[in-house]
């Protein structure tokens, strides 16, 4: 097996369907499959072997895909790179990989300082000035087509993709093909990819969510990619009714923002399917999303260590507030501190066995046995499970705020927060105490034109719920600090309030 064969098989069979638009500009799987070929060729006359890592410190850019897709097909590992990353965390990822290739854009030069990298022996750029390094096209146009896609076993490594380190160093998670081709499966399974479907990628492409849940998915159905460096929303919603997307991967954040958007200039009537993922949906958006447009928003649940695919809140079967079932030869289960299995209905931690979870964390040998314990992956997510196997989220273990003695699990206050009328988005974090030990803070950004004070805010929240989980703190901001991917940085949130 090996990950780039999906490319080989829509090439053989679909040669002349369109497998990229980006930026206007349409490639086909043949074109595609001759410069991912040609490339991997490069790649090997330039002294890449097997087992070798080339990082990819690339935006959303087709480029990026035929990287990964050529390192993969001679057995490398491709790296994803965060291309936010500056000089010494780029230093990081290299070093620690051990990397011989880096691939990158001219823009991105700056951060990148040879005499830095132990194994490193080219820098290759893909767009933009080149500096004196090679380039992308003159590696391809000096590559044969002709090529043998070597085959891997399952339990080969293919990929790492590095954790945004919020706990410490970041840690390279490797992923086998076994992992990335099953995982990719079940996404185009579940999700329904099809052969005329067009899905919108803007999420970042380094991160595995837009990666395989996205980009692998498409290609093994032989779908069509629309790439967008990132998500501009003027940009990415003009060029829907053009490009005829009819799949739209997003965050609760970028969900959030289109429902308080004047969505009426644009064409949006090709969308079939909207789904979300890498954090959790508020119900209330969830509702007002199918309210405004007869659509649910459809929800998965994993991490980037299961490849990241692990639940599905199935469309026959939907179940309100929940992430849904294990998808196919995945099995779930809450487990307490000591590693037991709770009664169904019991808070813990939901842990994951199945074909996704990933071989290691690269060179962490201790790091992983614990991630990795019995056979099981720990999520760091606390969860609870139905009686008919559907998985709730509580919320993330080191997110739990201890007031007093009492658990307030930052989730629970801001789906009833967004039930507030003057609320456009928020996050809820706790900081310490001198006597409670941690009390809850709100970031709140409001709705144009709204006004709402801070006891409106924490008053909203006593009516409803315990007092000791409303905030004691509110913040009115105007954006709240977010990662590539969308996700709210509440370690931000907590450091600013800290200093202030």
């Amino acid at each position: 097996m090996n990950i780039s064969q999906h490319i080989v098989q829509a090439a053989k069979f679909f040669p002349d369907k369109t497998a990229i638009v980006f930026e206007g500009k349409n490639i086909r799987y043949a074109d595609l499959n001759s410069r991912v070929s040609r490339l991997a060729n490069a790649f090997k006359a330039n002294g890449v072997q097997q087992g070798d890592r080339v990082s990819l410190y690339l935006p959303n850019i087709p480029e990026f895909v035929i990287c990964y897709l050529a390192a993969v097909k001679i057995g490398a590992i491709a790296v994803s790179v965060n291309p936010m990353l500056k000089a010494a965390e780029l230093e990081y990822v290299v070093n620690d990989s051990g990397s011989v290739v880096l691939c990158t854009v001219g823009e991105l030069l700056p951060n990148v300082s040879r005499d830095s990298y132990t194994n490193l022996k080219h820098v290759l750029v893909c767009e933009g000035d080149a500096q004196g390094n090679p380039t992308l096209e003159d590696w391809i146009a000096k590559g044969s087509e002709q090529i043998v896609t070597v085959n891997m076993n399952p339990e080969d490594s293919a990929v790492l993709l590095y954790t945004s380190g919020t706990t410490g160093a970041p840690k390279g998670a490797t992923l086998t093909h076994g992992n990335v081709i099953s995982n990719s499966w079940s996404a185009a399974h579940h999700s329904k990819f099809g052969l005329d479907d067009s899905t919108a990628l803007f999420l970042p492409i380094f991160h595995v969510f837009g990666q395989n849940y996205v980009m692998n998915a498409t290609f093994m159905s032989c779908a069509t990619l629309a790439l967008y460096r990132r998500f501009v929303p003027d940009e990415v919603l003009t060029s829907i009714a053009k490009n005829h997307v009819s799949m739209f991967f997003a965050v609760p954040t970028i969900y959030i923002s289109l429902l308080n958007m004047d969505l009426s200039p644009y064409d949006l009537s090709s969308i079939r399917y909207e789904f979300s993922a890498a954090s959790t949906l508020p119900q209330e958006i969830w509702s007002r999303w199918k309210e405004r447009f007869g659509r649910p928003i459809y929800e998965g649940y994993g991490l980037t260590e299961s490849s990241p695919f692990a639940c599905y809140n199935h469309d026959f079967r939907h179940k309100f507030g929940s992430v849904g079932t294990p998808v196919e030869n995945v099995e779930v289960c809450i487990l307490d501190e000591n590693d037991k299995e709770v009664p169904l209905g019991t808070w813990g931690e939901i842990c994951i066995k199945g074909p996704g979870v990933m071989k290691g964390y690269w060179n962490r040998p201790e790091e992983t046995e614990k991630a990795l314990r019995n056979g099981w992956l720990h999520s760091g997510d606390t969860g609870t499970m139905d009686d008919e196997g559907y998985v709730f989220i509580v919320d993330r273990v080191k997110d739990m705020i201890n007031v007093s003695g009492f658990k307030v699990w930052p989730a629970e206050v801001e789906q009833h927060l967004y039930r507030h009328p003057a609320i456009k988005e928020l996050a809820v974090y706790g900081v310490p105490h001198p006597e409670k030990g941690e009390i809850v803070r709100a970031a709140v950004v409001p709705k144009e034109g709204e006004q709402v004070t801070d006891n409106d805010i924490i008053a909203f929240c006593r009516e409803n719920m315990a007092v000791y989980k409303a905030p004691a703190a509110v913040d009115f901001v105007d954006e709240l600090p977010k990662s590539a991917t969308g996700k709210i940085l509440k370690r931000v949130l907590r450091d600013q309030a800290l200093e202030s």
